[in-house]
């Protein structure tokens, strides 16, 4: 199904997120600008709902289970 192969391309995108953000890649590499856009529609809201505790980020793994409950829907 469409939806389920756009589900899991998006999951792959936000983790392609968290790997680039784990790496010195500058922000203005297009490759970044890309992920950024792509996912920041959703991680802000989830990052504003869940701040970073001990200066980890788990809005992307929020993301990610919210992912993997739509995908199971279908």
């Amino acid at each position: 199904m469409l939806l389920i192969r756009l589900i899991d391309l998006y999951s792959l995108i936000v983790v392609a997120a968290v790997v680039v953000s784990w790496t010195n890649v500058p922000r203005e590499h297009p490759a970044v600008r890309f992920l950024d856009r792509a996912t920041e529609p959703l991680l802000g809201p989830i990052r504003k709902a869940l701040p970073p505790i001990g200066g980890i980020d788990f809005a992307p793994l929020v993301l990610l289970i919210g992912l993997s409950l739509l995908r199971s829907v279908f």
